[in-house]
C-alpha cells in the first residue's frame, strides 16, 4: 500500500516529495491516515473524468479500469467500477497495449535439467524458503535489454534482478546473488526457473550448489509451471513499459528500477 510506505518515511523526508515520487496526492495521504474516509464526497463526471486523467497520467497510463476504480477509491471517492469504465471507454482512457515479443527460453540444449519439485505449490508456509525466477525483454532504441527477476514467493516481492544487453548465464547468477545477499535463505531453499539454457548452465548451477539451494525447473513449453513470475511480468509490461520509448539502455534501467524498488514494492 503505498500510504502505507509513505507513512513509515515521511518523518525522514519531506510529504510532498514522498507523495510525488508514488504518483498519490498529499489530501489522498492525509484521508487515508485519518481512516480513508475524507466525507466519501461523490464526484460529478466532470469532476471524476479530470481525476481519471490525472491518475492515468501519473501512473503513464497503467491502469485499466479495476485498477484505476481502486485508485479513485484510495483517494477517497466513492466510484463503481462500471461508471470509472463507461467515462474511461467515452473519453478515450485506456491502458497501454503490448508490443513486439521475443523468446527468452531455449531448451534445446543439451544440460541437465532438473526435476519439477515446486509443481505448482506457489505457497510456501515462510519467507525465504521458495524462489522463483524468469528472464523477459525490454526493447530499447539502443537494442534488446533482458531483465531477470526473482521472487520470493511468500508475498510476491522481487528481491533479486539482473539487467543485461546479452541474455547469458551471469544475467540469472546476478539476479540469484542480490536475491541471497539480501535474504540468506537457510541451506535447502527451494529455487525454480523453466529449463533454458542460462538457468541449467554450469555457472548457474554452481552458484545454487555454493548458496546450498535445491533446484526446480518448469516442465519444457509449460508456462504456468512459473505464473507468478509471469504474472509480475505481465503486471511490469502493461504497468510501466509498454506504451514507454527508452532511448538508451541507461534510461530503460533506471525505469525499471523505480518499478521494481518502489512502485511494485508500495503497491503489493
Amino acid at each position: 500500500m503505498k500510504y502505507a510506505w509513505i507513512d513509515t518515511q515521511y518523518r525522514h523526508y519531506p510529504l510532498s516529495a514522498l507523495c510525488e515520487v508514488l504518483g498519490v496526492s498529499v489530501n489522498g495521504y492525509r484521508a487515508w491516515k485519518r481512516g480513508g474516509t475524507p466525507g466519501r464526497q461523490r464526484l460529478t463526471d466532470a469532476q471524476l473524468l479530470t481525476l481519471l486523467r490525472t491518475i492515468h497520467a501519473e501512473v503513464k497510463g497503467a491502469y485499466g479500469s479495476p485498477r484505476m476504480t481502486e485508485e479513485v477509491r484510495s483517494r477517497g471517492f466513492p466510484a463503481s467500477k462500471a461508471r470509472v469504465e463507461r467515462l474511461m471507454s467515452a473519453n478515450g482512457i485506456r491502458a497501454r497495449h503490448k508490443r513486439r515479443y521475443r523468446v527468452t527460453t531455449d531448451s534445446r540444449h543439451k544440460l541437465p535439467v532438473a526435476p519439477n519439485v515446486l509443481n505448482r505449490n506457489f505457497t510456501p508456509a515462510g519467507p525465504n524458503q521458495v524462489f522463483s525466477s524468469d528472464i523477459t525483454y525490454i526493447w530499447t532504441d539502443e537494442g534488446w535489454l533482458y531483465l531477470a527477476v526473482t521472487l520470493d514467493l511468500f508475498n510476491r516481492e522481487v528481491v533479486g534482478w539482473s539487467v543485461k544487453p546479452r541474455m547469458t548465464a551471469d544475467l540469472v547468477s546476478d539476479a540469484l546473488t542480490m536475491a541471497w545477499f539480501r535474504r540468506r535463505p537457510a541451506p535447502g531453499a527451494l529455487h525454480h526457473s523453466d529449463s533454458g539454457s542460462q538457468y541449467a548452465s554450469h555457472e548457474f548451477q554452481r552458484k545454487l550448489g555454493s548458496y546450498s539451494m535445491r533446484c526446480s525447473m518448469s516442465r519444457k513449453g509449460s508456462c504456468w509451471d512459473n505464473a507468478p513470475t509471469e504474472s509480475f511480468f505481465n503486471s511490469l509490461k502493461n504497468e510501466r513499459v509498454h506504451g514507454a520509448r527508452y532511448r538508451t539502455h541507461r534510461e530503460a534501467i533506471a525505469d525499471l528500477f523505480e518499478y521494481i524498488e518502489v512502485f511494485y514494492k508500495c503497491d503489493s
